[in-house]
């Protein structure tokens, strides 16, 4: 499969389609995004948004939130504001998201299936890593989405004067409802 997605991208440069996306790196909205990674929203929050490439500012992962606060989502959004003059966050969750009820001891059972053996695991543990609190989802998308926001808002490193709101996505039509 990315044998396949290589040769697309050499005949996309090649007859130039890159030039219908050329920006700068300032978002032009100064808006960063926290989303999930969920391959539903790919094309459809751009879309519901009406936001187009040079809009904003993407920052995805599973679950669109934030478990330390100096994870490397936190980092992005400290540049985006700091560098690139972002003023306003938008964390948006949504429904049906995988991170959802998601069990880290389901999750180590499948590394465990994978190959990944237990010396390995136990040595995560050893070093001071729960692994089960830091693969453990949550039980309520809008009370975690919610938290991120509390997390980003009251972050020592964060300006007073940036708007931070989360909203929830129906990953089906789109819609967006404020949390």
């Amino acid at each position: 499969m990315i044998e396949q997605m290589l040769e697309f991208n050499r005949k996309f440069v090649e007859s130039e389609e890159y030039k219908n996306y050329q920006t700068s790196k300032f978002p032009d909205k100064r808006i960063a995004i926290v989303t999930c990674m969920d391959t539903r929203l790919v094309t459809l929050l751009p879309a519901a948004l009406g936001i187009k490439n040079g809009d904003v500012k993407m920052i995805k992962n599973a679950g669109a939130v934030i478990t330390n606060p100096f994870d490397s989502t936190v980092r992005s959004l400290l540049v985006a504001i700091y560098e690139l003059g972002v003023n306003e966050i938008m964390i948006i969750g949504h429904t049906g998201c995988g991170v959802q009820g998601m069990d880290s001891e389901e999750m180590l059972h499948l590394m465990r299936e994978r190959g990944i053996d237990d010396e390995h695991i136990n040595l995560m543990m050893h070093c001071g890593i729960d692994l089960k609190s830091w693969l453990h989802g949550f039980d309520d998308t809008p009370a975690a989405i919610m938290e991120t926001v509390d997390l980003i808002s009251n972050h020592p490193l964060v300006p007073k004067d940036v708007v931070v709101k989360g909203y929830m996505m129906d990953s089906v039509t789109g819609q967006l409802t404020t949390i």
